[in-house]
């Protein structure tokens, strides 16, 4: 299934090189099917370390950048701009999809509800087509959630300890 998409979405990037006479160049190519070979969100870095460790093909920030801004135009890639960060997506076999983000650690996951797409598709909007979502829900995971806990019964046992010794 994945190298189907693979194969789609480098057969619309080669006619939209051919009907726009840009060039087909093999940066392009490469960076696509590294992006598509990553499942899940990426930073520019880590796509940059990928195509370094697993292709042997260094390019520039500025090509990363460019060429991510092309497949973003052709709706191959979405871009997820995040409290600190900026993540990237394929996105060519899922426009619509939700995200849950821990506002401490920063950590991304995707959401997979049926209830939820069904009520956005259900939304009637006035005089607008929808083509796809993404929602952003924020709160705090669990392992922060864990970490603040053991944090404050710790800071509550140093206080009764001190407490004691004050006595």
């Amino acid at each position: 299934m994945r190298e189907n998409i693979k194969e789609t979405v480098k057969v619309i990037l080669a006619n939209y090189l051919e009907l726009n006479r840009n060039r087909k160049t093999p940066e392009r190519f490469t960076i696509l099917d590294a992006v598509y070979s990553i499942n899940g969100h990426f930073t520019l870095d880590e796509l940059s370390e990928k195509l370094v460790s697993e292709y042997n093909f260094p390019v520039s920030r500025a090509t990363l950048y460019n060429t991510l801004k092309l497949f973003i135009e052709l709706r191959l890639v979405i871009r997820h701009r995040l409290q600190s960060t900026t993540k990237y997506e394929a996105c060519y076999d899922n426009n619509s999809h939700s995200h849950q983000v821990c506002t401490m650690c920063g950590q991304v996951t995707e959401i997979k509800s049926q209830e939820l797409t069904e009520v956005i598709n259900s939304l009637h909007t006035k005089r607008f087509r929808k083509d796809g979502y993404s929602l952003y829900i924020y709160g705090i995971c669990s392992n922060c959630q864990a970490k603040m806990t053991r944090k404050a019964k710790l800071e509550e046992k140093k206080k009764l300890q001190k407490n004691k010794k004050e006595k």
